[in-house]
């Protein structure tokens, strides 16, 4: 069930990137070819980790990647990014316990400059599918209590610098930071967190095109963003387990609240509240005697803060919320989203969300919601 979801998502966003693509970018026969090795560390988020650390991890990555063209107003605002998707393999350096990780994850590459200098930061965005061959098994690999299923979700923030060595070749020296979990929904699920040092080669595997000086298609979605307020309103539902031997799956449900202020059309930043119905929440309160009868009991949520990077109708939120009403305490008081969106013009909106409890995934969140227009502008 968990790897048909994680799936799922993977097309969703594939798919997603695809209706950007399809304006402008597979209609240019460039394409590159990026190769890169990583060597990092294991982040011990939890000390209960720390015997599943036998040494310095190492990822190999190879990247195929097509260029935007320019035709697109988002091309424009976000200084020519280029789409991709990568491979990737880790090798923990633990093989009997942690194993390898493969994964396959579609990215976008946003320049930070929008001016072309000889050294240019880049930042890439990056969530898709991993499986990896090793997780817990009470019998045969009981120390594994980072992973608790073979599929999981892959994210991946990194920052590099690009330097042009002739016009087919690029070096791109940058650090990264990787996640793999399966957001709870098996198990034990404290997840593996990886920071690295990474150096990449970029290959243009074929003419580089002209990059349009105009655009040619303003996106409606900037068309019809002529506030810079917003409101948003979303509800979302999840799944997740509580223990091994516990074979059902606990409901999550977040009903979200917030405003958002445009700083231009790649930028927002808000503030909002978020309210919680946790079924594992619940089992807690149940396991410690304390009270889970009404609605009053078994509520939790708090304010939050919000920002957003918009690739035209795709937008990555990252969230930093406080659980201000908390009746168990186990999970902590702050709570963290990052996710994915796709915004239509007229206010409706889908999303895939990861829900975090500092660096340990909680629960995944699929959902729908709206959003309004302030004043001048309003969705119609």
């Amino acid at each position: 069930m968990f790897a048909k979801t994680i799936l799922r998502f993977v097309l969703i966003l594939s798919g997603s990137l695809g209706l950007h693509a399809q304006n402008g970018i597979f209609s240019s026969p460039e394409w590159h070819l990026k190769t890169a090795f990583n060597q990092g560390v294991i982040l011990e988020h939890r000390s209960t980790i720390g015997h599943l650390v036998h040494g310095y991890p190492s990822m190999y990555e190879v990247c195929l990647i097509k260029p935007t063209t320019g035709i697109k107003q988002w091309h424009h605002e976000n200084n020519f990014p280029d789409l991709g998707i990568s491979l990737n393999v880790i090798d923990f350096k633990n093989p009997r316990e942690l194993g390898y990780c493969f994964s396959v994850a579609p990215f976008a590459e946003i320049p930070l400059n929008k001016k072309i200098k000889p050294s240019r930061l880049v930042m890439r965005l990056c969530w898709g599918l991993a499986y990896l061959n090793k997780k817990f098994d009470a019998e045969t690999n009981h120390k594994n209590i980072a992973i608790g299923s073979h599929f999981n979700s892959y994210v991946q923030f990194k920052w590099f610098w690009q330097f042009k060595l002739n016009p087919s070749l690029r070096f791109e020296p940058g650090f990264s930071f990787t996640h793999t979990s399966n957001a709870k929904m098996k198990t034990p699920n404290l997840g593996l967190n990886v920071g690295c040092i990474n150096l990449a080669l970029h290959f243009s595997a074929s003419p580089v095109s002209k990059r349009q000086t105009e655009y040619l298609q303003p996106d409606s979605l900037n068309q019809a963003r002529t506030s810079k307020n917003e409101i948003f309103v979303w509800n979302s539902i999840g799944l997740n387990d509580r223990e091994p031997s516990l074979d059902k799956k606990l409901i999550t449900n977040t009903f979200s609240f917030g405003y958002y202020r445009n700083k231009r059309n790649t930028h927002k930043f808000g503030i909002g509240c978020d309210v919680f119905y946790d079924e594992n929440m619940i089992e807690d309160l149940k396991h410690d005697g304390l009270p889970s009868n009404t609605m009053a009991d078994i509520l939790r949520g708090g304010p939050k803060l919000c920002y957003a990077y918009n690739l035209g109708h795709i937008s990555f939120p990252v969230e930093l919320g406080y659980y201000l009403r908390n009746p168990y305490g186990g999970d902590g008081s702050f709570f963290h989203r990052i996710g994915v969106r796709y915004l239509h013009p007229k206010g409706i909106m889908g999303l895939v969300n990861l829900r975090t409890h500092w660096a340990v995934a909680y629960a995944f969140e699929f959902g729908v919601g709206y959003r309004w227009g302030l004043g001048k502008g309003q969705y119609k």
